[in-house]
């Protein structure tokens, strides 16, 4: 599967010990989730990066999930499309590398969420539900 994606982020300039050298930059590499918008466009669902198009994605239908290659790919995008919900909507929200390269949020009150784990497990169970998940996290 050739994912656009991968070329982007390993040419993205990184600093000693792995934290990028522009958060805007990352910000924008990471929201780009292109298979998970794509899905999402095909059943009509529009992404603006708001809490309610989380409750969107929640509703559509799995049809990834009868694709074994497809699902973690869309998982991660889900996953990344909450990160970016979250930074770009709760005031202090950041993105943050673990040292072995996990892209998380880092929340005003210093709580780092995977929301990577988050959206593999919506990709393959529909749990939890992202929206559901925002909530929890926004509110936290």
């Amino acid at each position: 599967m050739n994912m656009s994606f991968l070329d982007k982020w390993r040419k993205h300039p990184v600093a000693p010990g792995g934290v990028n050298a522009d958060p805007e930059a990352i910000a924008e590499l990471l929201s780009e989730c292109e298979l998970l918008r794509a899905q999402a466009e095909s059943e009509g669902v529009e992404l603006d990066d708001s809490p309610r198009s989380l409750a969107d994605l929640d509703q559509l239908r799995p049809v990834w999930r009868e694709d074994p290659e497809v699902e973690p790919w869309l998982g991660n995008d889900a996953g990344l499309y909450l990160g970016t919900v979250l930074v770009r909507t709760v005031r202090g929200a950041a993105w943050k590398m673990w040292p072995d390269g996990q892209p998380v949020v880092r929340m005003p009150s210093g709580r780092e969420v995977d929301v990577v784990a988050a959206g593999l497990e919506w990709a393959a169970s529909g749990a939890p539900e992202l929206s559901r998940l925002y909530t929890e996290v926004a509110g936290s």
